[in-house]
């Protein structure tokens, strides 16, 4: 069995020739958050990438695009955490952050609160739908990963000016069609959305792109 020191040494390793820079320290903590959520995976479905290529690939380069544009001390609600991406690799990598997470399926939301104790990170884990949490918690950054479809998303929030959050969605390729089907539905309509950035994920037709939402 790869101990967290030589599975931290990979990651760092992977990461840095993707263009990633990872502190040792952090390395080592993401490893251990590998270990923990591939550990769950057995019971739940929590995610598909479990080897530490796809970790770094997908899930840690996804993460490390989204920090660039989340400024300092920021408060973040990551919506449909699942397996806890992008949100504990973003409290790992930004410490800064005081990130929570939500999920609605209440065994996921269950794995997370345990994953979280267990690396001594300060997220919080509300086992809840993102409708019924935001009008009680304010959040100044909301991410979203592989949850649905713009069209589906969008009116999840309908008070993001009102409440002064900024959406941050990390999208594949076909996020052009899905924002045809948003507008022709309506569901875009009255909202400034804007492509941020654009990355090439190994491996995967097309890039990965973050919109921001107000």
């Amino acid at each position: 069995m790869t101990s967290t020191s030589e599975q931290a040494t990979e990651i760092r390793t992977l990461a840095a020739n993707h263009g990633m820079i990872i502190e040792a320290d952090k390395s080592e903590t993401l490893a251990h958050y590998c270990q923990l959520v591939w550990s769950w995976n057995e019971r739940l479905n929590l995610t598909r990438h479990t080897t530490n290529e796809l970790f770094v690939i997908r899930d840690l380069l996804d993460t490390v695009r989204l920090a660039d544009h989340i400024p300092q001390n920021a408060t973040v609600l990551d919506v449909g955490s699942g397996g806890g991406v992008p949100g504990i690799p973003l409290a790992i990598l930004r410490p800064d952050l005081a990130v929570s997470l939500c999920e609605s399926v209440g065994k996921k939301a269950a794995a997370l609160t345990e994953i979280v104790k267990q690396l001594g990170i300060p997220v919080n884990v509300y086992s809840s739908r993102v409708q019924d949490l935001l009008p009680q918690k304010r959040f100044a950054w909301i991410t979203v990963r592989a949850v649905g479809a713009l069209d589906k998303l969008l009116p999840w929030f309908p008070d993001l000016r009102q409440s002064g959050s900024t959406l941050l969605l990390i999208k594949g390729p076909k996020w052009t069609e899905e924002l045809q089907e948003a507008q022709k539905s309506g569901n875009a309509r009255g909202r400034r959305i804007e492509r941020l950035a654009s990355w090439a994920s190994p491996g995967r037709d097309g890039n990965s792109v973050l919109l921001r939402v107000q």
